[in-house]
């Protein structure tokens, strides 16, 4: 199979290295891709969000899958441009990726369909939404409703702080993402990450994963895109998992059918682990970054039929065989640990040169996808973004696998780059920082 696959992040580099190992697959080309997936196969200069361009890549390259990475071509529609030309293509379509680029759609989705999340109202004036905001108790959750990076969230601890958060969106913080605003009760809880690969009726889950969105050792500072990430969760028992199936994916699954945006691809279900049972944080339409990376290093199987069956409608009846070629049973523990350049996710400086890659690759178990990176005009590999690179690792334990990143991370020489030093904290016990051994 020649595959194409847009994008050019950890999550993508990720999909590149796993999808590249079936033996259905002849060739991964990427684009844009970085220098870690220019090692895999051919990358081309086309940006992903170039609809136009990436359209015309497409005819060129006549691949016999595409697979989207990230949100935003599913947000402008590249799914249906592509299935129509009839090519096979693992992401949803324009109206079903909007229980990503749009909040206020994707909770009205959630009422429609009877799935548990938190209360919410939608806003586009201030005095309004004040208003709301003292039906609630603190602290106060404050989304923007279109895409914005992942950083259109604002947990404020008092209301001053959350009247000063809702001026601040509806006045344009995150531009037109944050013209309507969504704020919501604050559900106390776990947060979790799963993972459903679906053709729109049958669904392969993955195994649970968990993220660490703030900036900071202890959950601390603002949040990001995520500073890394570990699975399985172990706050996802069986019992969760099957309410979550039932309570939260199936019905939103028969809804989006029955509405005429049927499902296709994966769907991210960000769920909180309440006393109530599971409640949805957020959909997303594609893997999350950084959970992606441990999902596929701890797959020991091959991912490439489940994703070419939920592009091709095969999944429906057939799910115990696609989860037996993913090996779902001998998952591996994984972790993942974000070394992002300092300062970030405020500002940050560009161009500085990160060595040590090969030791930290050649560590057992360890591989280090690469997110903001590049090559200078002397071939040096340098920092072009906030997360600069996952340091991945799998173990015969969860202990072991972070143990293991963090290894890798001490091999790898950058000044310049920072990371958190308590990455699955939750899954050993409480522990604040993690060190290599």
């Amino acid at each position: 199979m020649n595959i194409l696959l847009i994008g050019s992040g950890g999550r993508e580099h990720a999909l590149a290295w796993k999808i590249s190992q079936s033996s259905l697959v002849d060739v991964v080309h990427a684009t844009p891709g970085n220098p870690g997936m220019d090692v895999i196969g051919p990358c081309f200069d086309v940006a992903a969000d170039d609809i136009d361009n990436l359209v015309k890549l497409t005819l060129q390259v006549e691949p016999d899958l595409v697979v989207i990475g990230p949100e935003a071509p599913l947000a402008l529609g590249l799914a249906d441009i592509l299935r129509a030309r009839g090519f096979d293509v693992f992401g949803p379509s324009k109206a079903a990726a909007q229980l990503e680029s749009s909040k206020a759609f994707s909770k009205a989705c959630m009422k429609a369909y009877g799935v548990p999340t938190a209360a919410y109202g939608t806003f586009t004036a201030p005095a309004p939404a004040k208003a709301f905001l003292r039906t609630l108790e603190a602290p106060y959750v404050l989304k923007a409703d279109g895409l914005a990076g992942g950083k259109g969230v604002v947990i404020a601890d008092t209301l001053e702080d959350a009247d000063a958060g809702v001026d601040d969106m509806l006045s344009g913080q995150f531009g037109a993402a944050s013209a309507t605003l969504v704020i919501e009760e604050f559900m106390h809880g776990e947060e979790a990450s799963i993972f459903v690969l679906t053709d729109g009726v049958g669904a392969v889950y993955l195994p649970a994963a968990q993220d660490h969105k703030r900036v900071g050792d202890g959950d601390t500072g603002p949040n990001t895109g995520g500073m890394g990430a570990y699975a399985p969760a172990p706050v996802v028992s069986e019992a969760v998992m099957d309410r979550i199936k039932r309570e939260i994916v199936q019905p939103m699954l028969k809804g989006m059918a029955a509405d005429g945006m049927p499902y296709q691809g994966v769907l991210y279900v960000g769920v909180m682990v309440t006393e109530a049972g599971p409640k949805v944080v957020e959909f997303n339409a594609r893997f999350g970054d950084p959970e992606c990376q441990v999902l596929m290093k701890g797959l020991t199987g091959d991912i490439v039929p489940a994703i070419l069956g939920a592009a091709t409608g095969a999944l429906e009846g057939n799910e115990t065989a696609f989860e037996a070629l993913l090996e779902l049973d001998t998952f591996q523990p994984s972790a993942t640990v974000v070394l992002a350049s300092k300062g970030y996710p405020g500002s940050y400086a560009m161009g500085s040169v990160i060595n040590g890659m090969a030791e930290a690759n050649h560590l057992p178990g360890v591989t280090v996808f690469q997110a903001g990176t590049d090559r200078d005009s002397e071939g040096a590999l340098v920092a072009i973004g906030g997360r600069v690179l996952n340091v991945t690792a799998s173990g015969a334990t969860l202990e072991e696998a972070i143990s293991r990143a963090y290894a890798g991370v001490d091999r790898i020489d950058w000044p310049e780059g920072f990371c958190r030093r308590d990455i699955g904290w939750r899954a050993l016990g409480g522990s604040s920082s993690v060190k290599a051994t």
